[in-house]
């Protein structure tokens, strides 16, 4: 990886060069206008992990950057700061690193750091070892959390001693709106909260006037945008494969008082072979599949987008909203997609600044026979 590069008075200029990809990239998809969604320029990330680099007395945060000449060569860097991260975190880095140097408990083998920050402040820590952590190791780490106003978890092989708590609450404002959000250590959660906050706003306004139907979501993480869309809907149903998001999906309706949705665990694909009836069993009957009236289908996949099979399954509804973290995989799905559907909202949001990572969305309708 490289280490971005992060100058605020460039940031307009990076922004147009994004824009001006994506915009050509899609361009034979006639889409409309681009809607162009700014990151802050510098402390976005809500959660970042460091290698901590021993050497001698001395160690500190890492990361590592590839050789252009060799990829097997990797250079360390070290991170007295890091910009990209959110404010809390770099407040944090030089506090914990000069806690740990005074340490012996706290910093031997001490492998990686972990944190998982909120807009409020909350701050979760998580110290990775290559060796088993004892009762005094859970002392001073008791310590460290007081003396920092941190939650800590520690980390080893086949070890995970939660100190006080595994999880942060987020609260975004949106549109007027506070929604609370259960982000679990170590499981997927949105980085860049802003850029998370102007995502929601958009799914709700491309979805709005919809409450005399239900919307299905697939790879519903933590409800993220389960939570912001219930109130435009009916009724949703919301799935999920990985059994900690759902959980902690299960917990975010119950944070936000929503009554309106199921969190069911099952894979997108799964789901596509219960809706043809292929598949059943207690999960897929606690659906209740044949009450629903889905007229809008969400979609937020992986980073390797959507199979083939996948593909067919969302024509057959009357909106798609399709969020991308990778646009060569989201121009390879419209060209299926693309048969049925034409863009009627297109986004761009800039989730990850100084990298040629873009995140997209798209709002596809059906074309009338």
């Amino acid at each position: 990886m490289s280490i971005p590069v992060v100058d605020p008075a460039r940031y307009d200029q990076q922004l147009a060069a994004k824009r001006e990809r994506i915009v050509q990239q899609f361009e034979r998809f006639d889409p409309p206008e681009l809607e162009v969604f700014p990151s802050p320029p510098s402390h976005y990330r809500q959660r970042c992990e460091f290698r901590l680099w021993h050497e001698g007395d001395d160690l500190f945060y890492a990361m590592f950057e590839v050789q252009p000449d060799d990829p097997k060569q990797k250079r360390v860097i070290r991170l007295d700061d890091y910009p990209v991260a959110s404010r809390r975190i770099n407040e944090l880095m030089p506090r914990l690193r000069e806690a740990l140097l005074k340490s012996d408990v706290l910093r031997r083998r001490l492998f990686q750091v972990e944190f998982l920050t909120t807009l409020s402040g909350e701050a979760l820590v998580t110290l990775v070892y290559h060796r088993p952590l004892d009762a005094t190791w859970e002392e001073e780490a008791r310590r460290l959390q007081r003396r920092l106003d941190i939650m800590i978890i520690g980390r080893s092989r086949k070890q995970r001693l939660v100190l006080e708590r595994d999880h942060v609450w987020e609260r975004l404002e949106v549109e007027g709106r506070t929604f609370h959000y259960q982000q679990v250590e170590n499981s997927f959660t949105q980085p860049n909260a802003e850029i998370c906050r102007a995502m929601l706003a958009w799914a709700r306004d491309v979805t709005r006037g919809s409450q005399a139907s239900d919307l299905v979501e697939l790879y519903c993480g933590n409800g993220n945008f389960t939570v912001a869309l219930a109130e435009n809907f009916r009724r949703v149903l919301a799935t999920e494969i990985s059994r900690t998001s759902v959980a902690s999906a299960q917990q975010n309706m119950v944070a936000n008082g929503i009554d309106n949705v199921m969190v069911g665990r099952m894979s997108a694909e799964e789901f596509s072979a219960a809706l043809k009836g292929e598949k059943s069993g207690r999960r897929v009957s606690e659906m209740a599949l044949e009450c629903y009236d889905f007229s809008t289908v969400l979609v937020d996949p992986p980073r390797a987008g959507l199979d083939e099979a996948s593909c067919r399954q969302l024509s057959e509804y009357s909106r798609i909203v399709y969020i991308s973290c990778n646009p060569e995989t989201l121009e390879r799905n419209l060209e299926a997609l693309s048969r049925t559907h034409r863009m009627s909202r297109f986004a761009l949001f800039d989730q990850f600044p100084w990298t040629h990572h873009c995140e997209c969305g798209v709002l596809l309708e059906k074309i009338s026979a």
